[in-house]
């Protein structure tokens, strides 16, 4: 069904933004912990960081090895700080403070989510989780922030690979595109803000962010130049915690479909898959994807619903905007009967006890390859050929 003509805007901001440095921070400690005890670990943690300062808060549960050991934790949070590139004197990988405040999982919620006691592990948190797909782009994801994410992400490849010494670890980009009859067909206007040398030129900076804008978007797509907008203040040399104090899970429409589909409020870096807030967001993006991938609708959206200590969803929503082929009800029948939406079916569903998130805290969790080891597995399309048949 077509929708209309508008434009659309997504944004995405790099592994140097200082909220991306505490969701990647926070999601290394989750896999530190599942590592260790991919059954039974629980984490949710929060980072902060500011000039030169990296704290660590929340729950964890794990081995005493590991729960007590605040060294390796700190050790951790440089080591990340590391790889994303940060030796400025407001920050810097082996000089900031680093402080640990982890403490035990509250009794309370364990004994609501562990299996013990229980038929099954019940959710972690009562909430909403929505999952999306579309036919934009060949990851089934809304464009602008599927090319809001590929501008930085390979800004970033090529700075940690030497080739662009002018650029630094903070950036943020923002893509419009203008839609004919529900379609992408060209971007109105670009935004590229990065950190950059202190001897780098404005016009220096953006010739060789154009390169990357040029290489992503489809041939033609390119906003006019007046429409181009690099570092529009004119200077970006102060940038990440230095510049502004980040916090774990402020970006979360950055880190799902910029926008485009509704968000049920919870973050996702941090935490370990027990909290329905990340697992079930990736089992619906893994349902709406199938959805999408099998032919059964161009636009798709999933929402679950979750009560804490209970394990089965409460409700299943699915909504194709008139794309489908179909009937809805006859999809969300489907899903009820044949996929496992427990937090522990999904868990075993998409082999989620694994230490794969700290990838997924920079450039979206979602319209990412799914790789042999186990990473972004909820992008598979392993159950489009079961749901086929229901095209009749």
């Amino acid at each position: 069904m077509a929708i209309g003509n508008y434009l659309f805007t997504s944004e995405s901001v790099s592994e140097g933004h200082p909220d991306k440095v505490c969701d990647q921070i926070s999601d290394a400690i989750v896999d530190m912990f599942l590592a260790a005890d991919p059954d039974d670990a629980r984490v949710a943690c929060e980072t902060l960081t500011t000039t030169n300062l990296i704290v660590l808060a929340g729950e964890v549960r794990g081995p005493s090895e590991v729960a007590n050991d605040k060294a390796a934790m700190e050790q951790a949070a440089r080591d990340t700080v590391r790889h994303i590139g940060y030796e400025q004197d407001g920050f810097h990988w082996k000089h900031a403070e680093v402080q640990v405040h982890l403490h035990p999982q509250s009794m309370d919620i364990a004994q609501g989510v562990d299996a013990s006691g229980n038929k099954d592990i019940g959710a972690g948190d009562q909430g909403i989780m929505f999952g999306y797909a579309c036919t934009e782009t060949d990851a089934l994801m809304p464009a602008p922030i599927h090319y809001s994410h590929a501008i930085l992400r390979n800004m970033a490849d090529d700075r940690r690979a030497g080739k662009t010494p002018q650029f630094g670890p903070d950036s943020k980009s923002q893509v419009t595109l203008r839609y004919k009859n529900g379609r992408p067909v060209g971007a109105t206007s670009v935004v590229v803000s990065t950190q950059h040398a202190e001897d780098a030129e404005r016009e220096e900076v953006r010739e060789l962010v154009r390169k990357y804008v040029l290489d992503v978007l489809p041939e033609g797509w390119m906003c006019p130049d007046d429409e181009f907008y690099v570092n529009p203040t004119g200077r970006f040399v102060i940038g990440g915690p230095d510049g502004d104090a980040g916090l774990t899970g402020r970006k979360i429409i950055v880190d799902t479909y910029g926008g485009a589909a509704p968000h049920g409020g919870g973050a996702f870096s941090g935490k370990d898959p027990t909290k329905v807030d990340r697992s079930a967001a990736y089992a619906s993006r893994y349902l709406a994807k199938n959805i999408v991938g099998a032919g059964l609708a161009d636009r798709c959206c999933i929402q679950l619903s979750y009560a804490i200590g209970v394990a089965k969803p409460l409700s299943i929503y699915v909504d194709t905007y008139g794309t489908g082929r179909c009937d809805e009800e006859a999809l969300v029948s489907f899903l009820s009967k044949n996929v496992d939406l427990s937090p522990r079916g999904i868990r075993n569903m998409l082999s989620l006890n694994r230490a794969i998130y700290a990838p997924t805290a920079a450039y979206g969790h979602f319209g990412r390859a799914p790789t042999e080891d186990g990473h972004f597995s909820w992008e598979r399309l392993d159950l489009a050929g079961e749901l086929k048949p229901l095209l009749g």
